[in-house]
């Protein structure tokens, strides 16, 4: 016998209106959102709950991952924004069938989920494939860093670790100190039923403080100790250097002194500890690294990922191996801007069979690109053949397609759906978290092309 969950049907009739499915027009985005969550597989979701007899039925994990499908669709993350919605929107309410999940129960279903509802990219990635909205003709690269849910002013240094540690550890101990010589006036004033010793809130706060320090401060030397012998044991493996251009994709390295203590600028953050200062347009901001792989023909995102590494030049072997996964073969030709150029890079593009079309320097604004002539130097590297080739007039036409193609997505999370910053923090999270983001950027691209089509 299956699992028991609370009644839902959101298509069961009402006497007024007679249905909910004559709430909303036909072809409005609620709808086919129930009609992709029919699809979907939920069996990693399901299987948690199948064993648990205990408490009363939860909620349908269907209604649950509608709504927050739906919710990242349209820009409404919020656990408590969601549940509001159940009651006032109709889409909302349509999707919940009647129901009103409060939001505790939302946010803990992501949360618990959040694996299984990150792994749904790839099974909407494959609802686009199968309307024929993936070419792998060209596929675009780039990345964006989206703000942690964290301030920068939140970020201390490994200098300033120290400094405020034993700053703190002395005001503790002179607090300490001050607490005994006034024992007897504590106890008048709290009474003798008290035990006269309880820690007054500022030295609780500077507790609290110290303990974070320390554990910031111990992850931050022990990163840097884990940095340490794997390096010396790459050394150690091979006396040639690796190549640049791997399948892992990278994360932040802890600037170290000679040492292989972390060094005095190394900062972590207090709020979200994985996240990281990073530079975007002339300012900076506490965020990840966001990336995406865009097809050309309807501009699908076919790989996504998440890293705390601020250049992008280490992400772009294994976005390329993530599409080629995903897809069950490479794309054609790949673009990519300068961020992203090295020789190690494209030459693993082309073993891997693509054509590469990766900027060797940046650009001025409206600066022409240079003119082609003449035959090609025998002598030339790979960085002069990829110039060359850019400068072509066919190169120039195809790497001109970029911006077009995975720009506008990132504009289309960011401005369209207000997606700006993360919810979750953690590394892990926010990956999960970008997942959904994709995945639902994907499925209103499926949307338009299948349900938005003139009759």
């Amino acid at each position: 016998m299956g699992k028991t969950y609370r009644p839902y049907d959101p298509r069961q009739s009402f006497l007024l209106p007679p249905s909910p499915l004559e709430w909303l027009p036909d072809e409005h985005l609620a709808y086919f959102v129930l009609d992709v969550v029919e699809e979907l597989k939920l069996s990693a979701i399901t299987s948690k709950y199948e064993a648990e007899t205990r408490g009363q039925p939860p909620h349908d994990p269907r209604m649950m991952v509608a709504l927050l499908v739906y919710g990242y669709c349209v820009g409404e993350r919020s656990s408590r924004r969601i549940e509001k919605k159940t009651v006032e929107d109709v889409a909302f309410r349509v999707l919940a069938g009647g129901n009103h999940p409060d939001h505790s129960r939302i946010s803990e279903f992501r949360r618990i989920h959040l694996e299984a509802l990150s792994d749904l990219f790839f099974q909407v990635l494959m609802l686009c494939r199968k309307a024929k909205l993936v070419k792998l003709g060209h596929v675009a690269l780039d990345g964006t860093k989206m703000k942690a849910n964290a301030s920068k002013h939140k970020a201390m240094s490994y200098q300033r670790m120290k400094e405020d540690e034993a700053r703190l550890k002395a005001e503790i101990a002179t607090m300490f100190q001050e607490a005994e010589s006034i024992d007897a006036a504590e106890d008048a004033r709290h009474g003798k039923d008290q035990r006269g010793d309880e820690l007054p809130d500022e030295l609780r706060r500077r507790e609290t403080r110290l303990v974070r320090i320390r554990q910031l401060r111990a992850e931050l030397e022990a990163e840097a100790q884990q940095q340490r012998r794997e390096e010396a044991a790459k050394r150690d493996d091979d006396d040639e250097p690796p190549p640049a251009a791997t399948g892992a994709l990278p994360s932040h390295k802890i600037p170290t002194d000679k040492g292989g203590a972390p060094a005095p600028k190394a900062q972590r953050n207090f709020t979200d500890a994985d996240s990281r200062v990073m530079k975007k347009g002339g300012d900076y901001l506490q965020g990840y690294n966001c990336q995406a792989a865009v097809d050309e023909g309807h501009q699908i995102i076919v790989a996504r990922a998440v890293t705390n590494q601020p250049p992008d030049v280490e992400h772009f072997a294994p976005m390329v191996e993530q599409v080629a996964c995903h897809c069950g073969e490479p794309p054609r030709a790949v673009t990519a801007d300068a961020g992203y150029y090295s020789e190690e890079n494209t030459a693993y593009a082309l073993t891997q069979g693509i054509d590469p079309h990766i900027a060797t320097g940046r650009r001025k604004h409206n600066e022409p690109p240079p003119v082609v002539h003449g035959p090609a130097p025998k002598d030339q590297g790979l960085k002069q053949w990829m110039a060359r080739k850019l400068e072509t007039k066919k190169g120039a036409a195809v790497y001109a397609r970029r911006k077009a193609v995975v720009e506008p997505v990132f504009g289309q999370i960011k401005e369209a759906r207000g997606i700006r910053a993360f919810l979750l923090r953690g590394l892990d999270k926010v990956r999960g978290e970008w997942s959904l983001i994709a995945m639902t950027h994907n499925l209103l691209k499926l949307y338009r092309a299948t349900r938005l089509q003139p009759a």
